[in-house]
């Protein structure tokens, strides 16, 4: 049993429910792939967790949060932020490498703890794949969100944030030199092939639009240095 009192299983099905639905409704099949669990698994879950006023639920369409639930789903995700913050920064990780291990340790610490470790890290607004960091009260700092994929040729995005946790996804980023605060320019979109071809740092590099999916950021700005780099402290 975690520290706060309610189990992992439920702490992982409130953040996974957060996650998918992007603070609205997830379905069933979309939770059970996530979680790598079976859909009849999920469905008898969610019973329980609406019987607990933790979600709404209607089968065939999925659940949603209730205040409580959000509450608390997003208390795990400032965690579970704030700790792979951490590691990159003070204990030499690699980006790929601390989605597990903050998942592990998300349900040992303390709320108390959660607090000391944001004031050490200078309370940053954003983890190190750009993924906000809910505040104490709860709230989300914006972040822009506009995908990679859905521009055209032409466009100019600087990197926000990366939607995925698969490591060998964000290894293969990183290769790209594609990260939260880098600037890129779509130099043409090939739909039939399904690649999307841009610059960064003045070589052309090609994406798959699976890979451009998961990029995400603002449309025709670009950072003050023009460099890659981590959003983080002080930035929204």
């Amino acid at each position: 049993m975690p520290r706060s009192g309610l189990s992992t299983a439920i702490g992982d099905y409130l953040k996974a429910i957060w996650t998918v639905g992007q603070g609205g409704r997830a379905s069933t099949s979309a939770l059970a792939e996530r979680l790598s669990v079976s859909a009849s698994s999920v469905s008898g879950m969610l019973a329980r967790l609406q019987a607990q006023g933790w979600v709404t639920y209607e089968r065939y369409r999925g659940a949603a949060l209730t205040e409580r639930g959000t509450a608390e789903a997003l208390r795990l995700l400032r965690r579970h932020r704030l700790i792979e913050t951490f590691l990159i920064e003070y204990l030499g990780y690699a980006w790929d490498e601390v989605h597990e291990e903050a998942e592990a340790l998300e349900h040992a610490i303390s709320d108390r703890f959660t607090e000391r470790l944001a004031d050490r890290l200078g309370h940053p607004t954003h983890d190190p794949h750009g993924d906000p960091i809910p505040t104490h009260a709860g709230g989300l700092p914006r972040t822009p969100d506009v995908a990679l994929d859905d521009l055209e040729e032409g466009a100019v995005l600087t990197v926000a944030r990366l939607r995925t946790q698969d490591p060998t996804l964000l290894a293969h980023l990183d290769e790209l030199r594609i990260r939260p605060g880098q600037v890129v320019t779509v130099t043409r979109c090939a739909p039939p092939a399904g690649v999307v071809y841009v610059r960064v740092e003045d070589e052309d590099v090609v994406v798959s639009r699976e890979v451009a999916a998961v990029v995400r950021g603002a449309v025709g700005e670009r950072g003050a240095s023009g460099e890659g780099g981590v959003l983080g402290k002080g930035g929204a």
